[in-house]
């Protein structure tokens, strides 16, 4: 069976969900909460498989909910049912940890076949928040893909710094510089530091004057 959560501040659309999902021969509804708050408190008592959760909600918000449910039971799997669809609720949910993302416009087949596959832990999310996602990922950078200390790493490089002398000047060890430097490479599909060197310049993270240069 799989045992789930419901936590929507509406209880007309709890009362919905519950006669729905246990319709299903392998469903279970083993609490409702009305907030974020008593969601979490559920999630950490009744440690279910799936939550159904609303966005929009008094005391806790659904991603802070979400948030708290991953820390305090990383195993449980969270599907946002929700009216809204922004990118700030979209990102911040999943980034919190969600698995699926969808509308309250969501047939009912769609719903069950959601939380049968969040049980499996594979994720679903409605088309046009797909469709966001996918905008999100084609626009995004692969700089933005390195750590602070990548992109420092990086830009010394740039510069015609040696291992050596990017550690003594970030004060860390060569080892560490070393592992920096692959996983610079292998985060933006480089295959070595002159690579590097050009793609930097190539996203102005130093002045063209400065590169390959020694103070």
């Amino acid at each position: 069976m799989i045992r789930i959560v419901l936590v929507d501040d509406h209880a007309v659309v709890r009362g919905g969900l519950r006669f729905l999902l246990e319709q299903q021969p392998d469903m279970e509804v083993i609490g409702e909460g009305k907030d974020g708050a008593q969601g979490v408190a559920l999630v950490t008592s009744l440690l279910p498989d799936v939550v159904l959760l609303d966005l929009l909600m008094p005391r806790m918000d659904g991603i802070t909910a979400v948030r708290e449910m991953k820390r305090l039971s990383p195993h449980v799997q969270i599907i946002i049912l929700t009216s809204y669809y922004e990118d700030e609720q979209i990102f911040g949910a999943i980034k919190a940890g969600a698995i699926s993302y969808l509308l309250k416009d969501a047939g009912p087949e769609e719903l069950v076949e959601a939380v049968r596959a969040a049980a499996r832990g594979e994720g679903v999310l409605h088309p046009q928040v797909a469709a966001r996602v996918l905008r999100e990922m084609q626009q995004r950078s692969p700089l933005q893909e390195l750590t602070t200390r990548e992109l420092d790493v990086l830009t010394l490089i740039a510069r015609g710094r040696s291992n050596a002398e990017i550690a003594a000047e970030l004060v860390i060890g060569e080892g560490t510089v070393k592992t920096h430097v692959s996983n610079i490479l292998t985060k933006l599909h480089l295959a070595d530091r002159t690579q590097a060197a050009i793609y930097a310049l190539q996203q102005r993270l130093v002045p063209l004057k400065d590169a390959l240069e020694k103070e």
